[in-house]
């Protein structure tokens, strides 16, 4: 695993992150015939609204989170890590980072959603403890709920 630590993102990383966004997410756009949802995100705007967090090495933005606030908790909404580092810790230690900000927020779980033909993320959040909550269609998208509970 990766000894890069994440950190706060600022509003000089939005660009960096939109285009960390678009590169790990770009190979689903045949998939499920239109671009995933974190790709129309304006990341000026979720700098500023959310939880915005970045690995990144020697000034390259590696991989992001997202964490949102949500009335009844903390939603993991996005964690994007360039396909040419994938494989190498980066997304676990973003998953980890969420997990320990939903902690110090007071958050007794995580939840998080994907595209239910996003199999294999399905999968990987199964592997580090995520459970299926429920299936429903926002903003056209076909979502797949999972919770962690910490």
């Amino acid at each position: 695993m990766t000894d890069l630590e994440p950190r706060r993102a600022s509003a000089a990383d939005a660009a960096a992150i939109s285009e960390c966004v678009h590169a790990a997410y770009t190979h689903y756009v045949e998939r499920i015939g239109g671009p995933p949802g974190p790709m129309l995100d304006d990341y000026y705007q979720v700098v500023r609204d959310h939880h915005a967090y970045v690995i990144e090495e020697r000034g390259e933005i590696l991989g992001a989170l997202v964490l949102v606030e949500k009335e009844h908790g903390l939603l993991l909404d996005n964690v994007a890590v360039r396909p040419s580092r994938q494989g190498e810790g980066i997304g676990r230690r973003l998953l980890l980072h969420a997990e320990s900000e939903a902690r110090r927020l007071g958050c007794p779980e995580l939840d998080l959603y994907t595209h239910e033909m996003m199999t294999e993320n399905i999968a990987m959040y199964a592997r580090c403890g995520y459970e299926e909550v429920e299936r429903r269609v926002e903003r056209g998208f076909p979502r797949v709920y999972m919770r962690k509970r910490l």
